[in-house]
């Protein structure tokens, strides 16, 4: 009898130093602040949302590094708490094990899932003090499940353990990872040196895809916990022209800063005229039309002869051209704008540059064109585009022009 009552006062007083240890595990600790990082243009949070599991099963309480991996555990997760930056997320502290009494064995969520507060979670940690009871680390990712079922966005999964289970966490992975696809990654930290524990673990970080398995002893310490934070939360931000389309799968790396882009990355081109809306002067090019650099379409003139109405052989593939044109777009009506040079009167003129314009109508409407898409104007010689005082300038000015007219 007395032998039974000494065994439960020593295995009180070893939960009882375990607790109290556990409260001032963190004090020398400094953390290094990853704030400065988020703040630069080169990183971005990565996580919406995460569960933390912690072991508090039997297998804990053997010593290792001169505490029990108990302890050492609850120092990891300590350390990883007072690292994670400022994000605005949602986080989770799952348990498994004796936790919160020295008998039994459970599966609890001690936190969350709610809007993570750094100083919350850390009070939610030192509520755990009993390390005993088996170990199912399965349960514990099930109900990380269960508890992330209902989130959008990105997620991970951290489980701190020593990988001495009584069920099947691996399955419980590909489960998980089944579920949530590529929004989850799943991290483990392996507490201890058991073989077997390590491998296991190794295997469930590997069914997550994108997450790692670590060493507790290679993460122990500011800078060491630092980088583990970094790349489970924060991600270098590889969209080097901040259009959100990341810099692997954007087709136009190098986009205006604000400029709206498709998936692929590139400015848009609502017109479809292969000049991006953002330098598109001319913004409703008709379906089909040559344009020039600044997104307008090409026109080019009809030219004659001095004192003729008759359109030159030369001219027929261009005004073929633009019957294709207003064919592929119904709502387009372009005005057919004649001119002379200044030979003659301007009454003889005005008369003659009817009639050219006329002249062209006529051709298109010969190609399928409707009339009443082909309005003309004749301006005589009131309207040059070149000099009138050489015989070059004069026969740039016996012309023709097209002017679109689009639909309101």
């Amino acid at each position: 009898m007395g032998k039974h009552y000494l065994g439960i006062i020593c295995l009180m007083t070893v939960a009882l130093f375990s607790a109290c240890a556990g409260m001032n595990q963190h004090v020398d600790f400094q953390a290094i602040d990853l704030n400065p990082k988020l703040q630069e243009e080169h990183f971005l949070q990565k996580v919406d949302h995460f569960v933390l599991i912690l072991d508090a099963s039997q297998s804990m309480t053997e010593p290792y590094q001169g505490r029990s991996k108990f302890l050492y555990a609850k120092e990891i997760a300590s350390q990883l708490n007072q690292t994670i930056p400022d994000l605005k997320m949602e986080g989770a502290l799952v348990s498994f094990g004796a936790v919160t009494s020295r008998f039994g064995t459970r599966v609890v969520a001690v936190y969350g899932l709610t809007d993570y507060v750094r100083g919350d979670l850390d009070t939610a940690l030192q509520t755990i003090v009993w390390p005993g009871g088996l170990s199912p680390l399965s349960s514990a990712m099930d109900l990380a499940e269960e508890t992330l079922t209902p989130t959008k966005g990105k997620l991970a999964v951290i489980i701190i353990s020593d990988g001495k289970t009584d069920n099947s966490p691996v399955a419980s992975a590909a489960q998980m990872k089944e579920a949530f696809d590529d929004r989850l990654c799943i991290y483990t930290v392996a507490v201890g040196d058991d073989p077997a524990g390590i491998k296991l673990l190794e295997e469930v970080a590997a069914k997550g895809e994108c997450g790692i398995s670590v060493a507790a002893d290679d993460i122990v310490g500011p800078q060491a916990m630092a980088d583990f934070v970094e790349r489970v939360f924060l991600a270098r931000d590889t969209d080097t022209d901040r259009d959100g389309v990341p810099d692997d799968l954007d087709e136009c790396p190098d986009t205006p800063m604000g400029v709206k882009v498709d998936e692929k990355g590139c400015p848009l081109d609502s017109d479809g005229d292969g000049v991006y809306d953002y330098l598109d002067q001319c913004p409703g090019t008709p379906k089909g039309a040559r344009v020039d650099e600044k997104g307008c379409w090409s026109l080019d003139h009809v030219l004659f002869d001095f004192d003729k109405a008759e359109i030159k052989p030369g001219s027929h593939g261009y005004l073929d051209e633009v019957a294709e044109i207003l064919e592929k777009n119904p709502s387009l009506k372009v005005e057919i704008q004649g001119h002379t040079d200044n030979v003659g009167s301007a009454a003889y003129n005005e008369k003659l540059s009817v009639k050219r314009a006329k002249a062209v109508r006529d051709y298109l409407k010969s190609k399928g064109i409707s009339a009443d898409k082909l309005p003309l104007t004749g301006y005589g010689f009131s309207q040059p585009v070149a000099s009138n005082d050489t015989p070059e300038g004069r026969a740039k000015n016996r012309r023709t022009e097209f002017h679109p007219i689009l639909s309101k």
